[in-house]
């Protein structure tokens, strides 16, 4: 199915509320300035800029973690799919939509009952709980757990980066997540890693989370490791892709 190449319907869910956010968004706004989906709570908000090199930037809020992702997809995906989603870098969770509009209201009525079996399994009612205070930052079992499945993707030979790139990638479509704000807090200098000294692959304890990198090429990503929520996401991962 082909669409208007000028106009998409783009969705999201605010992690405060839960309410899917959607609008229409043409290349007309997007040329003349920011577009700004913002949820009714007043909480969250998703921005797109369209960039002079004809792709769209998207800064996604993210039910998982606590800060949102951005990514940058080119404008013939962008306009043409009838259903296209960008994921959570850290689960199979899904969350932003962008197609054709039955389309999209189909996959956030899909993916709002895959979010509740993952809040019912972590003992969550509400979704406002879901990065709220009340949760327990900086558990030491929670980083234990992300350690656990850093290490086991590693012995796996599941890390990929510039000098192990992911071979199932080889003919990637138009789009890249970026970090969160293009920013990486600075950690505490010690090395938490628990892997053998032979691996490519360092970790280490940030303000963030645990941020892994590669001794090779310096490519690296931060997992979240802050809630119990992060760390289920995470373990849901069967790999670890690191820019």
């Amino acid at each position: 199915m082909v669409l208007n190449t000028r106009q998409t319907t783009v969705a999201y869910r605010c992690p405060d509320c839960g309410a899917g956010v959607m609008s229409a968004v043409s290349l007309f706004n997007l040329s003349a300035d920011m577009v700004k989906l913002k949820c009714t709570c007043g909480k969250s908000e998703l921005k797109l800029i369209y960039n002079r090199d004809d792709t769209v930037r998207l800064t996604v809020p993210c039910l998982i973690c606590s800060k949102p992702h951005t990514f940058t997809v080119k404008t013939g995906v962008f306009f043409s799919e009838a259903l296209f989603v960008l994921p959570c870098p850290y689960s199979d969770v899904n969350i932003c939509f962008t197609g054709e509009i039955n389309r999209v209201k189909a996959e956030l009525a899909r993916t709002e009952l895959e979010l509740l079996d993952i809040l019912e399994e972590n003992g969550i009612t509400d979704f406002s709980a879901l990065h709220g205070d009340e949760r327990d930052l900086g558990d030491p079992q929670v980083r234990d757990i992300v350690m656990y499945v850093i290490n086991d993707l590693d012995a796996e030979g599941k890390i990929y980066c510039a000098c192990h790139p992911d071979p199932a990638l080889s003919g990637q479509s138009g789009i890249r997540e970026e970090g969160a704000d293009g920013q990486e807090a600075a950690g505490d200098g010690h090395d938490h890693s628990d892997s053998s000294t032979d691996s490519r692959y360092e970790a280490e304890l940030t303000e963030e989370g645990i941020k892994v990198t590669c001794r090779c090429c310096g490519a690296s990503r931060i997992i979240p490791a802050d809630s119990m929520l992060s760390a289920h996401a995470f373990l849901n991962a069967d790999s670890l892709h690191l820019e």
